[in-house]
């Protein structure tokens, strides 16, 4: 990883990080996250993704999966799988520091069709490699145009579309590929998770998503599974839940508010749905954040 990088990384993070310690750029889908101490377990289910860590270490678990980052690796998820994640090595002399954007199905899609026929990961929506010297190059380009305010509506596109495919042509590129190749069960399953993500607070009706996307309900449930590590039904819930917390913790909501804002009747099961995801009740984690 090349010192610029980091020094680019720290500089803006530093004057733009806010109090979860994330400074987002005026470019759609890039932020750097800066964190100076090991945190609590963050719990997420992340829009596909790419965050190469330039300092520091963190932890992150899926299902019965766990990988450990350090400086000069990329962390790359390709589905919105859920995951519990921890900054481990971060101190204010050296903070933990990674550069995040989110990956373009559609400049994926573009780009696996111009490159023509190669092999895809469908079933690994997680990787933990090594960064590639091109991916860090492009990615402290497209970072510098911060500096540069008028030059962003200009070259961002073609600079994203370079990120796409280094990593396309990198060792992360089977699993990206996957997002990009037509009629993919990983290109319908994130269409799903798109819906599901839209009417986070309606009643999910299975098989109604299963006709959106064109898979009969068997197959559906088979590659939904396969893909997230959860059942529709399951994801939803999940995701419900993950939101509340956000409403409750970062947007400063009630409880019974998040609750019903994302789709719950019933605040009693909210708080024992919660509290088996998280391990705490909705208030007593509203207190533990306060002192923390």
């Amino acid at each position: 990883m090349t010192p610029t990088l980091l020094a680019e990384a720290i500089r803006f993070a530093q004057a733009n990080a806010d109090e979860h310690g994330v400074a987002t750029t005026p470019i759609p889908g890039l932020a750097v996250v800066r964190e100076a101490m090991p945190t609590a377990l963050q719990y997420a289910i992340n829009r596909p993704l790419v965050a190469l860590v330039q300092q520091g270490g963190k932890r992150v678990a899926a299902g019965s999966r766990t990988f450990d980052l350090c400086a000069g690796d990329s962390l790359l998820i390709t589905a919105d799988v859920p995951t519990i994640s921890q900054i481990t090595h971060a101190n204010l002399a050296k903070p933990y520091v990674s550069i995040v954007f989110e990956i373009d199905p559609a400049v994926v899609t573009e780009l696996v069709t111009e490159m023509g026929a190669a092999p895809f990961l469908a079933d690994a929506p997680i990787r933990v490699d090594p960064t590639e010297n091109e991916v860090a190059d492009a990615a402290l380009r497209l970072l510098r145009l911060v500096d540069r305010p008028s030059t962003i509506p200009i070259l961002q596109t073609q600079l994203l579309r370079e990120l796409h495919f280094w990593l396309l042509s990198g060792r992360h590129g089977g699993a990206i590929r996957a997002l990009g190749v037509p009629g993919s069960h990983a290109q319908r399953i994130a269409r799903a998770v798109n819906l599901i993500r839209a009417q986070l607070a309606a009643p999910l009706r299975v098989e109604q998503l299963a006709n959106a996307v064109g898979m009969g309900l068997s197959s559906f449930h088979q590659h939904f599974r396969a893909i997230t590590s959860l059942t529709p039904l399951q994801f939803q819930k999940k995701l419900r839940l993950i939101e509340a917390r956000r409403l409750m913790l970062s947007a400063g909501e009630p409880i019974s508010n998040a609750a019903y804002a994302v789709g719950y009747e019933s605040v009693p099961q909210f708080t024992r749905e919660y509290g088996r995801l998280f391990g705490v009740t909705p208030a007593r984690d509203r207190r533990l954040q306060a002192v923390a």
